[in-house]
């Protein structure tokens, strides 16, 4: 029967002497998104649209009339700086804010007729962009992608 040597245990020296942070996926996930934002920058017709706006207006619209709470949700992008893209949207004349009428304190926002004219104006720039994103990968690690991305994000 051959025998089985136990693994060599890992000193922080070794560890340290193996860790790469341009190879740890944090690192990659970010350089990945850094491209993706500069991508849009590049090639989005309203130069005053982040990202993130963009995301937000299109959540507004798939919602219809929805607080911000449901835009969080849908987003995931965090309360505070919701509030901001809100506060950002709404000084362009892009959303509009309301009351609900069962609960004054919960703010409703929907799109002004020029944000729904702008997000499907912008949509088809926003394929293209994820075209661009994607770049070199194969239709099947495209596919990949997505999966492996989708899984790594579920609660």
């Amino acid at each position: 029967m051959p025998s089985h040597s136990s693994p060599v245990p890992m000193t922080k020296k070794t560890v340290s002497a193996q860790y790469h942070f341009s190879d740890q996926i944090g690192h990659l996930l970010r350089r990945a998104y850094q491209r993706h934002a500069a991508i849009f920058q590049q090639h989005i017709p309203d130069s005053q649209l982040t990202a993130a706006q963009f995301v937000t207006l299109c959540a507004i619209r798939d919602l219809e009339t929805c607080s911000l709470s449901d835009i969080v949700k849908v987003t995931a992008i965090d309360q505070a700086t919701i509030r901001g893209i809100v506060e950002r949207l709404k000084a362009r004349g892009l959303i509009e804010l309301s009351h609900d009428e069962a609960d004054r304190r919960k703010v409703l926002v929907s799109l002004s007729k020029s944000a729904a004219t702008l997000v499907a104006d912008t949509v088809p720039f926003a394929a293209q962009i994820s075209e661009a994103t994607y770049g070199n990968l194969n239709p099947a690690e495209r596919v990949a992608l997505v999966f492996l991305l989708r899984k790594m994000i579920e609660e």
